[in-house]
Formats: C-alpha cells, sequence, structure tokens
C-alpha cells in the first residue's frame, strides 16, 4: 500500500504538466485557425480592392480614349462652315471604324439635334436626351461622361452618353455626342477576373446600373440598390454592407472613377463566402479558451507555490541587468571623455563625476566617483556672461521639459576661457526639479570654427585683391588705349570727310598707328585673362607656361627672369600644375613689390615620387622673425599665406630662407601620388 501511494503522489504533478503543455497547444490551434480564416477574409477584400482598380482604370482609359476620339472628330474642318453632308459622311466612317459607338448626334447650344447618324440628315430629331450632361458641357465648354440615359427619342435605347463643346474662335458652337452601348463597359467588368459568386457593378452617379458582372441586360439602367446609392452618396471610396438586388447580403468595396462623371466600381462579396470561416474559427477558438481555462485551474496550486520563487529570481535578474547596463554606459561616457552631471534646483545643488569635476576645475577630493557641490560653486567656475544663459536654459528645461543644451565657457582654468558644451534633459518623477545631463570640452570644435572663417575671411580678401588688380589693369593700359584708339578713330574721320586736310599718306600712317594701338589693346585683355586663368598651361604644359609667364614679366619690368626645368617634362596633374604656376605668378608679384631684384631664378625640379620648386632672387629680403605687423608701413605677408594655403589643398609645404639684404629663396615640395587612378588606367 505504501509503494502504491508513492507512485500515485509521484504521478501526481505529471497531469498538471500535460494539462499545462496542452493549453498553448489548444490556443495555438484556434489562433491559428482564427487567423487563417482572417487572413482569407483579408485576401478576399484585398483581391476585391484590387480587382475594382482594374476595372477603374480599364473604364476610365477606355472613356479616355474614346473622349480623346471624340474631340478630334469635333475639330473637324467641316464643322467649321459648317458642311452638315460632309461631316455626316466622316461620322459615318469614324463610327463605323467604333463597333462600340451606337450613335453619334450634333446638338446646337439650345439642346435641339442637328444631325444624327440613326436618321438621314435633314430628317427632324427633337431634343437631345440626358439634358442634364448636356447642361454641363455647355457651361463648362469641357467634355463630360453622362450616366446610363434616359430612352432616347431617336434611338429607343437607354445608352452612354459622352459628350464634347464643338469650339471655335473661344466660343461654343454646338455639342458632339456619341451614344456608347453600355455593352462594351459590361465586357471590362466581365473580363476583370471576377471570381465566381461575387457581383460586380458600374453605377453612375445618379445610382443607375450602367453594367454588371451577371451579364444581366435586363437590369441595365434600373436604379441599383439602396446601399449602392447610400454608399455613393457618402463617400467616393471604401467598404459598406448591403444587399443586392436579387437579395444577396454582400459585404462590397466600391471606388468612384475619375474622368467619368461621377461613377463608380462596386464589387459585392456574399457574406456567407466572407464570414463563415471567420464564424467557425472563432466557435474553434472559444472551444479552445473554454479547455484552456479548465486546466489553468489545475495549475493554480503549483503556479502558487512557484510564484514567490519565480518573483526573486526575476528581481535578481533585473537588478543584474541593470547593474550591466549602468556599468555599459559608464564606459561610454569614458571613453567619449564626457563627465556627468545632475543638476538638482530645488536643492539648490548640483552632483557631478569625477571627470565632470576636472574638466570644470571644480573644487573635490579627486579621489574618483561623485562630489557634490552648492549650485553657486558650480556656477562661479563659468564664465560671467554665460551664466544667465545657463540658468535660462535650466529653468526652461524644467518648464517646458526640452532638451537642455547650451555652449558656455570657464574661468576657474589658468590660460583664456575654455569651451564647454552641456546637454541634458529634466529627471522624469512626481518630484521633478532636476536635470541630468553630460558635458563634454568642445574647445578644439571652437579652435577649428574660428580658424575656418579666419579663412574665409583671407579668402574673400585674396578675391577682392584679384578683382582689384583686374581693374586697375584694364582702367591704366586696356583703358588708356582705348581711349587712344577713339581718339584716333574720330581724327581718321576727319581726314576722310576732308575736314582734316591730311594728305593721303598721313592717312595711312594714321591707320598703322591704329593697327598698332588694337594690337596694344588686344595683349593687354591677353595678359589680364591669362591672370585669371593661365591657358598656356592648357595648351604648352607647364614648363612651356612657366618660361612664357618669365619672359612677359622681364620684358614689361625690366627684371631678368629664367626659367630651369630638370629632370622629365611630363605633364603633371592639372591641380598640381596650376598650384606651381599660381605660385610662381605670386611669387614675381611679391618680388616687383618688395624685392627692388635685378634677377630672378626659377627651377623646376620633377623627381619620381614629387616636384620642387625653387624661387631665388637678389633682392632686399627680410627678417622672418619679425612680424610684418611691427614693421613701419609694412602690410601682413598675405602672399605668404596664400602660397601656403594653395599648396596645403594638394599637400605641398613651403619654406623660406631670407635675410635683410640677402635676397630671398622659396623652397617648395609637393608630392605626388605614383599610384595610377582608374581614369589614368582607362
Amino acid at each position: 500500500m505504501a509503494m502504491g501511494g508513492s507512485a500515485v503522489s509521484r504521478s501526481g504533478p505529471l497531469l498538471p504538466l500535460v494539462m499545462a503543455a496542452s493549453i498553448p497547444v489548444l490556443l495555438f490551434g484556434g489562433w491559428t485557425a482564427y487567423r487563417s480564416a482572417d487572413d482569407q477574409r483579408k485576401a478576399a477584400l484585398h483581391t476585391a480592392g484590387e480587382t475594382v482598380a482594374l476595372v477603374g482604370e480599364r473604364v476610365t482609359a477606355e472613356m479616355t480614349d474614346q473622349i480623346r476620339v471624340l474631340e478630334t472628330l469635333a475639330a473637324s474642318v467641316a464643322l467649321d462652315g459648317p458642311d452638315l453632308p460632309a461631316f455626316y459622311r466622316e461620322a459615318q466612317r469614324v463610327a463605323a471604324a467604333h463597333p462600340l459607338w451606337h450613335t453619334v448626334e450634333l446638338d446646337d447650344p439650345a439642346g435641339e439635334q442637328v444631325l444624327n447618324l440613326l436618321r438621314p440628315l435633314g430628317a427632324p430629331l427633337g431634343p437631345t436626351a440626358d439634358r442634364d450632361t448636356f447642361d454641363a458641357v455647355v457651361r463648362d465648354r469641357s467634355p463630360a461622361v453622362g450616366g446610363i440615359g434616359p430612352v432616347g427619342p431617336v434611338s429607343g435605347r437607354s445608352l452612354v452618353a459622352l459628350r464634347v463643346p464643338v469650339l471655335r474662335d473661344g466660343a461654343s458652337r454646338a455639342v458632339l455626342t456619341v451614344a456608347l452601348q453600355p455593352d462594351a463597359v459590361g465586357d471590362i467588368l466581365r473580363k476583370a477576373g471576377i471570381p465566381e459568386g461575387w457581383v460586380g457593378a458600374v453605377v453612375d452617379r445618379s445610382g443607375r446600373l450602367v453594367a454588371r458582372s451577371l451579364d444581366d441586360a435586363a437590369m441595365v439602367g434600373l436604379p441599383a440598390s439602396a446601399s449602392v446609392r447610400g454608399a455613393i452618396a457618402t463617400g467616393t471610396q471604401g467598404f459598406y454592407r448591403g444587399t443586392t438586388r436579387d437579395g444577396v447580403p454582400v459585404e462590397t468595396v466600391f471606388a468612384t472613377l475619375p474622368a467619368t462623371g461621377g461613377w463608380s466600381v462596386h464589387l459585392g462579396i456574399p457574406r456567407q463566402a466572407l464570414d463563415g470561416p471567420v464564424r467557425h474559427a472563432l466557435y474553434a477558438v472559444a472551444a479552445a479558451v473554454a479547455v484552456s481555462l479548465t486546466l489553468a485551474a489545475a495549475l493554480v496550486t503549483t503556479l502558487a507555490r512557484d510564484l514567490a520563487l519565480s518573483r526573486r529570481r526575476e528581481s535578481n535578474r533585473a537588478a543584474a541587468a541593470l547593474e550591466a547596463s549602468e556599468e555599459r554606459a559608464a564606459l561610454a561616457v569614458a571613453a567619449a571623455d564626457l563627465g556627468t552631471w545632475r543638476w538638482d534646483v530645488g536643492r539648490d545643488r548640483v552632483t557631478g563625476s569625477e571627470r565632470c569635476r576636472s574638466l570644470l576645475d571644480l573644487p573635490g577630493s579627486g579621489a574618483g566617483g561623485e562630489a557634490v557641490w552648492s549650485a553657486r560653486v558650480f556656477l562661479d567656475a563659468v564664465h560671467p556672461d554665460d551664466r544667465d544663459a545657463l540658468r535660462a536654459a535650466a529653468q526652461g528645461c524644467l518648464d517646458t521639459e526640452e532638451t537642455f543644451e547650451v555652449d558656455f565657457r570657464t574661468v576657474t582654468a589658468p590660460g583664456p576661457p575654455r569651451w564647454f558644451h552641456a546637454r541634458g534633459r529634466a529627471a522624469p518623477g512626481p518630484g521633478g526639479g532636476e536635470i541630468h545631463g553630460i558635458v563634454a570640452d568642445i574647445g578644439g570644435q571652437k579652435r577649428a570654427e574660428t580658424e575656418r572663417s579666419d579663412l574665409l575671411r583671407r579668402l574673400g580678401a585674396a578675391q577682392e585683391d584679384v578683382q582689384r588688380r583686374i581693374a586697375h589693369d584694364l582702367h591704366d593700359q586696356v583703358g588708356q588705349h582705348v581711349t587712344g584708339l577713339s581718339l584716333g578713330l574720330k581724327g581718321l574721320e576727319r581726314a576722310l570727310d576732308g575736314s582734316g586736310g591730311a594728305p593721303g599718306a598721313d592717312l595711312g600712317e594714321r591707320v598703322r598707328w591704329l593697327q598698332e594701338l588694337t594690337g596694344t589693346i588686344g595683349r593687354d585683355l591677353h595678359r589680364v585673362a591669362s591672370d585669371l586663368r593661365p591657358t598656356a598651361l592648357d595648351d604648352l604644359g607647364l614648363p612651356r607656361a612657366l618660361a612664357a609667364l618669365a619672359a612677359d614679366w622681364s620684358s614689361r619690368y625690366d627684371v631678368d627672369a629664367d626659367v630651369q626645368v630638370i629632370g622629365s617634362e611630363d605633364r603633371l596633374p592639372e591641380e598640381v600644375a596650376t598650384a606651381i604656376y599660381r605660385v610662381v605668378q605670386e611669387a614675381l608679384t611679391n618680388v616687383l613689390k618688395h624685392a627692388r631684384a635685378r634677377t630672378v631664378s626659377v627651377v623646376l625640379d620633377r623627381r619620381p615620387r614629387g616636384v620642387r620648386l625653387v624661387i631665388e632672387d637678389d633682392g632686399a629680403g627680410f627678417d622672418p622673425d619679425v612680424p610684418a605687423s611691427t614693421v613701419p608701413g609694412a602690410r601682413r605677408r598675405l602672399g605668404l599665406l596664400g602660397m601656403r594655403e594653395r599648396l596645403n589643398q594638394i599637400g605641398g609645404t613651403l619654406t623660406v630662407e631670407t635675410s635683410p639684404g640677402a635676397g630671398t629663396t622659396l623652397f617648395v615640395t609637393i608630392p605626388l601620388d605614383l599610384e595610377p587612378t582608374a581614369k589614368d588606367a582607362a
């Protein structure tokens, strides 16, 4: 007996475990069945929506094509007169090419039929049908698509009217109408692949059936069901529930078609086919839930016993996860060289990390951990001009819960003020009044911004200097020569008129003088253009361009200048050649302005891994250790700055050797990239 009781006690927990394992299986099975049925329902509605869109596109395209043909017919020259017999024959030819056209009629502005292909020309026809569409065309002077119209007095049938205005000289002289057979719309609907049992319909704006997918011609022109009319009266697209004219409950997808005068496509799915699988799946889910609740009741005892242990384990895991998260956050802050702080505005105190204390040079032990300061001590470390901004940012963060973000300077550290960036946000909680954030040293960023501003300023000054030099050249050289040319031409004009009294030989001499002056102007303009863009680099290459530059400069300013090229004369990369040319050009300008030299020597040394350029003059020289700003009458050495900045862009360097009275030598070194680029390889 004892052994039997022990076996029963050991097998007792197995049954709840088996029942517990069965609960998710039952629930998952019911849930899967419901999801499958619901997915089928959604897929059916999605298919219905796609089918409605497809039918809408096809119907709209068909109506657009028919209107385009009708507009072409309305532009016929036969209607200019009008020549009705000629237009009658032309309309017959066009209608014969379009089987969907039942007839073509021409109406005067009063709505009386002038011509109808169903009657001989000149036969009495009476007023046009579908007067609403006719009035819309006359009023708007634009094409219109009518609904399934009433029985026409001539055709004797309910047709779809397409109307376009006949415009001549900006005025509407008539309205041209084509009556389409609704069978065309029905064919589009039936060929759209509507599943069996579904009901599709095209309805005009008044709620009458233009076509049905069931090929029921007897219903064409009749009012659609009340649910259809209610849907098109309240919206342009969507879903609705209703009943077909055959009495079948359906859930319908519909959409209004553009450029059709308010037509809409409706596709109804029988609710029995749509909701039946979902309803059966819900029954299965309900049964699974009931069984699961029964099984869950058997597990209550076991769960109650394990609940306390589970909570303790979860608490331990949460504490471990929190500790790991805090450790990772501390590592990230340390790696980013950030200091952390908490500003308790209510208690008027700031708590900061050791890195925060070190960055802001705040008092503390420096032994690690966190330190606490009063807000006054914390703000005393901030530059006086930035304290108000810091307080305002903190108050704004608490008032609006926006991010606390401000740049500020400190004054406690020796030397110039240091720049820092503080960022934080209000801590959540019922107490409020506390901001948590970080602080970072942004001194490097501020220095970079200052250097960038200085570089932009120098660039603007250089551009202004170039423009000033060009203006001087044009005014002092080209302007004077142009004035001389103008005066010479006036003198020649007076001589030719006979008022000058100059003999023929003098005229020839004047013409030659004017030709020489014109050549001088051309050379001056060429020199100015060369200063802007050295075309000789493209035409001759760098060595010859430098030789031409030196020769021209030497002849203009009577200073000996020679150029020597050592090594290969192969073409250098464009940016390197341009930089060398500009450096030589600027160096010659500096020699002319400051050196008072008699000779200048330029040596270009092409080496396998780089280019060396040496520019030497025998001029006055200067003391490089004395700043230009301290020399009376001296200007900043902008020329040398410009050379260095230009060379920095291509990795080059500039070294200056000079002393007062001993001339100046410039050493330029530019590395060359020996690896071929993709463009060079091609």
